[in-house]
């Protein structure tokens, strides 16, 4: 469960999750793995960053269609409902994102839209 950074112009490997969404048009599951951390509250944080793309990427809006998902953190699974954080919340997962993978405030930097920080709680 880990993603060569170095690929991406990170250093090292990084955790990622794989999440499950159902596609918003063709009821599809849809699965990607995507870079995360631990909320500290029970939870995993992910970026709907899309490299800084105008557009939020296609698994953010399968997400705003039926925030009901499935994640797979190595070889743990779970059903999760996601959502965006907002304010405080979405400062600190932002900064930690950040710290992770620093390459999140260059992809802020190319896009107007305000990059959504999800927060995927296990049910």
């Amino acid at each position: 469960h880990y993603w060569d950074a170095s690929l991406g112009g990170g250093k090292g490997m990084l955790t990622t999750l794989l999440l499950t969404t159902t596609g918003r048009k063709s009821g599809k599951p849809s699965i990607l793995p995507l870079i995360y951390r631990p909320t500290g509250t029970g939870g995993f944080c992910v970026i709907a960053s899309k490299g800084g793309a105008p557009a939020h990427p296609s698994w953010y809006l399968n997400l705003e269609a039926n925030p009901k998902v499935h994640i797979q953190v190595a070889t743990e699974a779970c059903d999760a409902v996601a959502r965006v954080a907002e304010g405080e919340e979405r400062e600190r997962l932002w900064k930690l994102m950040v710290d992770y993978y620093a390459p999140y405030t260059d992809y802020q930097a190319a896009t107007a839209r305000q990059i959504p920080v999800v927060v995927l709680d296990p049910i």
